[in-house]
């Protein structure tokens, strides 16, 4: 797989997402899957593993200290802090210095490592000043327990004001053809600012790749029945199902599949993309390996924008009750 620079770091075009693995779509995969996941991404040329505290509440981190901790001279790790569990079990946003110091900690201690390569803020606590938060993070960058920081779903003022405090390495964001908010402004601050952009769900919740066709029967529990459940209405399911055929036409066009032309289309869209696409499923994890190569024309690029867009899908990304809720929802 071709390399990409992340900040300071040289890693592979295509990240993996690790919160699939444990969290999110259903059960997880076993022990034994995830650690044959995990190798294999290694193998394939992944470079870039992206997980978090709050996935799986750490189990998404000690998969990766158990199965590949060995292995830690051939990655670059990303976490992220500031979601996890209150005193009580339930999960919060909080980014309280003294919080984010323990995260971080807990986190370095479940990923059998002495250092997390890139550390986001996952969510601005509103109730804290993003100056503390990120003030406290630089520290662990002075401790040598970071290299570099980061930020997950935030408005271009709170980039700013973060970014005065400690140099912002990358900004992590939901993009892809169904999702555009980045578009608005944060991607030009990210530029002008020489801050890399890391995509999240950027085969748009397995819609894109055209093996979401039934969601009567995904699980209950599944972030596709819950938090970004509008799309997946049966309804808006209907109206936007109807866009995979001429999507699909294209993609056979490219010579790749599916989810490669969804992959294909934000890596040609700026060198300084890097997706973390997820799975919980090896033939998967190789699939999106090889959209590394699939190379797209500035015709191709155009085309896609125009078939597939917020103006043409049906629903809102998220639940009403989340809507706003994102600090990123400003831009």
């Amino acid at each position: 797989m071709h390399q990409r620079q992340l900040g300071p770091f040289s890693v592979s075009a295509i990240g993996l997402g690790c919160m699939n693995m444990c969290w999110g779509y259903g059960p997880g995969a076993d022990d034994t899957t995830c650690a044959q996941l995990l190798n294999q991404a290694l193998d394939k040329g992944y470079s870039f593993l992206d997980t978090a505290a709050m996935y799986g509440m750490g189990d998404s981190e000690k998969l990766i200290g158990k199965h590949i901790g060995h292995r830690r001279d051939e990655y670059t790790l990303a976490s992220k802090c500031g979601i996890f569990k209150d005193a009580t079990g339930q999960t919060e946003t909080n980014g309280r210095p003294e919080v984010l110091r323990k995260t971080c900690e807990d986190s370095l201690r479940r990923l059998n490592t002495d250092v997390i390569d890139l550390y986001y803020l996952h969510r601005i606590d509103k109730n804290v000043p993003v100056e503390d938060s990120v003030g406290e993070m630089s520290r662990f960058v002075e401790e040598g327990k970071v290299r570099a920081l980061g930020l997950s779903e935030v408005s271009s003022s709170s980039l700013r004001r973060a970014h005065d405090i400690h140099p912002i390495t990358a900004l992590q964001s939901e993009y892809s053809l169904w999702t555009r908010t980045p578009e608005r402004k944060i991607l030009a601050t990210c530029r002008e600012l020489d801050v890399a952009f890391v995509p999240f769900s950027p085969l748009t919740r397995q819609f894109l790749t055209g093996k979401a066709t039934d969601n009567s029967s995904m699980h209950p529990e599944d972030i596709r029945m819950t938090i970004s459940k509008p799309r997946f209405e049966p309804d808006n399911f209907t109206i936007n199902s109807a866009l995979l055929k001429p999507y699909g036409e294209i993609a056979r066009r490219e010579g790749c599949s599916m989810a490669q032309l969804a992959l294909a289309w934000i890596l040609a869209k700026d060198p300084n993309f890097v997706p973390i696409p997820g799975t919980k499923h090896l033939d998967y994890l190789i699939e999106n390996a090889e959209a590394s190569e699939v190379k797209l024309s500035a015709a191709t690029v155009k085309q896609l924008d125009a078939l597939i867009n917020e103006e043409t899908i049906a629903g809102r990304r998220y639940t009403d009750d989340l809507m706003g809720s994102t600090d990123s929802e400003q831009d």
